[in-house]
């Protein structure tokens, strides 16, 4: 798995691409927190533009979850974007879309700061 980050005036874009499995779940962990922090620090919400996730875990979840409590706990906004449908059915399934409802695109990412 692979993963960008873009800074834009109002947001730091965070895109993971790839698997996010067992493997790849601690390097990403990382890299939330970490753009958490910048973001906060900075007053810019997280976007997770994961337009180019092609599947996630149960461990991958948990990085969403860890992250979204971070994002709270730091006052910084996370918002979940472009998920490709077999990662959104995981979202649905495993009621994280109630937690962290996603997005269509990043456009309305950016549009719902």
């Amino acid at each position: 798995m692979e993963t960008t980050s873009e800074k834009t005036d109002r947001a730091i874009v965070l895109s993971p691409s790839g698997r996010l499995d067992f493997s790849a779940a601690a390097p990403f962990q990382e890299a939330i927190e970490k753009t958490i922090a910048e973001a906060a620090g900075a007053k810019l919400a997280v976007i997770l533009d994961c337009s180019g996730l092609d599947y996630l875990s149960s461990a991958g979840l948990r990085c969403f979850l860890i992250g979204a409590r971070t994002a709270q706990a730091a006052g910084a906004r996370l918002i979940v974007c472009s998920l490709q449908k077999a990662v959104s059915e995981v979202f649905d399934v495993s009621g994280f879309s109630r937690i962290m409802p996603p997005v269509a695109d990043r456009a309305a990412a950016v549009a719902a700061l």
